[in-house]
């Protein structure tokens, strides 16, 4: 794995040597930004929660009460995420079946759906009205089951992928000489699986630890996450002290769990050649009962909220629906819109910088990383610290939504320069073409795929952005999520009713970037018509 990947590496080395004569000017662009928007705020955060850390937070039950509950919702999360989501990887990967392909891509859904929508999905099938007849509120299951909505579609498709690198003929010399399918499992296919299960479980715990959104709406008040106890601090009783220091445990424990993700990733992982084993129909009623189990499971658990936000905003009346015409929802819209555009397109050019200096150094490709380990709400948090004329700039609100969204386009890029053949551009210099020339007309064609998806995900972010605009926006920068959020903070069932109509438009948004993600693009319909043809006559092998 480590030889491919330095290959790889040494293929977009060798691409951005030839494309980019200003080496120094990409270099600096998105490093800058992320010393000017990420590093620096976390430092000035730093300064001020030191000096309350030791005074505060060891002596403060609330507060220590609020990271222990923090840990434990996040440790509680990987378990279930674990125990459910190894046996429903297991049977996608190995089990083929009418719509497979539709399951695997909707797989990806949760992605890229707001918290605001997933929260409200929970409250409208387990709240206090909601559909089913259990009342989840003021107790800790509404957030586990927030959190699952997210994180088991992850787990899961890790799960696949390890599945898929397990080597076939391994497994079946483990079945001709007798191992049962049970050890089989535990001493050829689990070996395999166990990095990628632990990546994405470092994952599950980074996200369920600094949630936001999900733990603002169905933590309430002894359930709440640090982020939501950071946003009280800062937002209603000023007190930034107090917020400072738990910014700063938060971000001492998120960096821990980051160090603990790289050391097992490299403990565990494994060069090795794939030799993927193909699906195959259940053969079995104990099979066919374990497929229909998975996808049940699947459906409770990832598609049940956003169903049960579509269904209650049908079934609202005309009343509710008229919301969509009101002053403030169109003025959200109109923000959210903008926003997201200027967001994207700052986005694009950091990510498309960023991904072609990281293919020349291990550690520009592991800053990318950088906004995905600390919250949002730290990062806000930090700015307002740091930059306290620059509180009710529009500029400071922007940069923070494309600080969360370029690293979506930069990772994609990256993979795809990675793959990227080093032929073509060569050729295409050796007949004339300037190096930029050769870029845009060799290898952008190529890249372009990967700069769609990686929007794709940029966008839905932006649009669902929440933390950052609570603590950002100014009264009249209203956006979709922060409307939403108001509504759900006026009492009566009309205002609840109008937060879902309103939601059920954000899911449209995040439904419109997933369609954008999925849906093949003309090159790729290409390659993958070429992947699958059957070779023409003299192509055959000589007998």
């Amino acid at each position: 794995m480590g030889g491919a990947l330095d290959s790889r590496g040494a293929q977009g080395r060798a691409v951005i040597g030839r494309f980019d004569p200003k080496r120094a000017s990409l270099t600096l662009l998105p490093l800058a930004f992320l010393a000017v928007v990420v590093v620096a705020p976390l430092a000035r955060l730093l300064a001020e929660g030191w000096d309350h850390l030791s005074a505060n937070i060891l002596t403060d039950a609330y507060l220590r009460w609020r990271i222990v509950w923090s840990l434990i919702q996040a440790a509680v999360t990987c378990v279930l995420t674990l125990l459910l989501g190894v046996p429903l990887a297991w049977a996608l990967a190995r089990f083929d079946f009418a719509g497979r392909t539709l399951v695997l891509r909707l797989l990806m859904l949760p992605f890229v759906m707001p918290t605001l929508v997933a929260g409200l999905g929970v409250l409208a099938l387990a709240g206090p009205h909601g559909v089913l007849p259990i009342n989840g509120q003021d107790t800790p299951w509404l957030l586990l089951y927030g959190n699952l909505f997210y994180n088991l579609p992850l787990v899961l498709r890790a799960g696949m992928d390890g599945f898929a690198a397990v080597p076939a003929s391994r497994l079946a010399a483990a079945r001709s000489l007798g191992a049962t399918p049970w050890r089989a499992f535990w001493r050829v296919e689990w070996p395999a699986v166990r990095p990628w299960l632990a990546s994405a479980l470092c994952l599950v715990f980074l996200y369920c630890f600094s949630g936001f959104g999900l733990a603002l709406l169905l933590g309430g008040q002894r359930y709440a996450t640090v982020d939501v106890e950071i946003y009280s601090l800062v937002a209603y009783e000023l007190n930034l002290g107090d917020a400072g220091a738990l910014a700063l445990a938060m971000m001492a424990i998120t960096g821990a769990a980051a160090l603990g993700y790289a050391w097992v990733e490299k403990r565990l992982a494994a060069p090795g050649r794939v030799e993927p084993i193909a699906p195959r129909r259940p053969a079995t009623l104990a099979e066919w009962a374990w497929l229909a189990v998975a996808l049940a499971m699947l459906i409770a658990f990832s598609g049940a909220p956003l169903l049960a936000v579509l269904g209650r905003a049908l079934t609202a009346g005309p009343e509710a629906w008229a919301v969509l015409i009101e002053p403030d929802t169109l003025a959200a819209l109109a923000n959210s819109g903008r926003f997201s555009l200027i967001a994207l397109a700052l986005a694009s050019v950091l990510g498309i910088a960023h991904a072609l200096i990281a293919s020349r150094s291990l550690w520009l490709r592991g800053a990318v990383f950088l906004p995905f380990v600390v919250s949002p709400v730290c990062v806000a948090f930090g700015l307002l610290l740091l930059y306290p004329s620059w509180t009710a700039s529009l500029a400071l609100l922007l940069s923070a939504y494309a600080l969360f969204a370029y690293p979506f386009i930069a990772k994609a890029i990256a993979a795809a320069l990675d793959a990227l053949p080093t032929s073509q551009p060569q050729a295409a210099q050796s007949l004339g073409a300037t190096p930029w020339r050769a870029f845009w007309r060799v290898s952008w064609p190529w890249l372009l795929p990967a700069f769609r998806r990686g929007l794709a995900f940029a966008a839905a972010t932006t649009v669902g952005e929440f933390a950052v605009t609570l603590f950002l926006s100014r009264p009249e920068w209203m956006t979709l999520t922060t409307l939403i959020y108001q509504r759900l903070g006026r009492p009566g069932p009309a205002n609840l009713d109008a937060a879902l109509v309103l939601s059920a438009l954000l899911m449209l948004f995040a439904l419109a970037a997933f369609v954008l993600i999925e849906w093949p693009t003309p090159l790729e319909r290409a390659r993958r018509a070429l992947a699958t043809r059957p070779p023409a006559a003299t192509e055959l092998p000589h007998a």
